[in-house]
């Protein structure tokens, strides 16, 4: 990758759509390098290992600690976590009104997608770290899967993938890219 193109990445993200308030989000994180950290699927059951109950207590930690975001379906595979994130309203103080509401690089927004989506890789990334020693090295890849969930076909298709996930991981050769919503 040429250094001057390094921060003029291709957005995933819709633009002129709003990140901050009122939506559902179907999102997949990914290790870095797709290594197989979290755990082991044992008789199409994931089994999670001590950095797998990391990124599940961070996960579920993800709901406690912003009164705009709820939960919905989720599952930790060996390298890579699908779920399904709920934004509910925007996090504002007294009459503090954020503009604009899509981020651009360096510039986050608090309690948008990203900006919730990169304080949780970071928290599980530090304490994995800190447990095996490695400061410094990634746990997940850079950026991240998204998609806006827009109907109740949807979130039924998006769920039911979700649930049977660790069922197909032995047909798929665990790998996440090969597995069709």
């Amino acid at each position: 990758m040429n250094r001057n193109t390094k921060h003029n990445r291709k957005s995933i993200r819709l633009p002129d759509f709003d990140y901050t308030e009122g939506n559902w989000f179907y999102v997949t994180l990914c290790t870095h390098k797709h290594k197989f950290l979290f755990g082991s699927i044992i008789n199409r059951k994931m089994k999670l290992n001590k950095f797998g109950n990391i990124v599940r207590n961070e996960w579920l930690k993800t709901k406690q600690i912003r009164d705009n975001v709820d939960l919905d379906y989720y599952v930790i595979m060996p390298n890579h976590l699908h779920g399904i994130l709920i934004i509910t309203h925007r996090q504002c103080r007294g009459t503090e009104h954020r503009a604009p509401t899509t981020e651009s690089f360096g510039k986050s927004i608090p309690g948008s997608l990203p900006t919730i989506i990169r304080s949780f890789k970071a928290t599980v990334t530090k304490q994995i770290n800190e447990l095996r020693a490695t400061h410094g090295l990634p746990v997940w890849q850079r950026n991240y899967y998204e998609r806006v969930i827009r109907n109740e076909k949807e979130l039924y298709n998006i769920r039911n993938y979700i649930l049977n996930n660790p069922h197909k991981w032995e047909l798929e050769k665990g790998i996440p890219e090969n597995l069709e919503l």
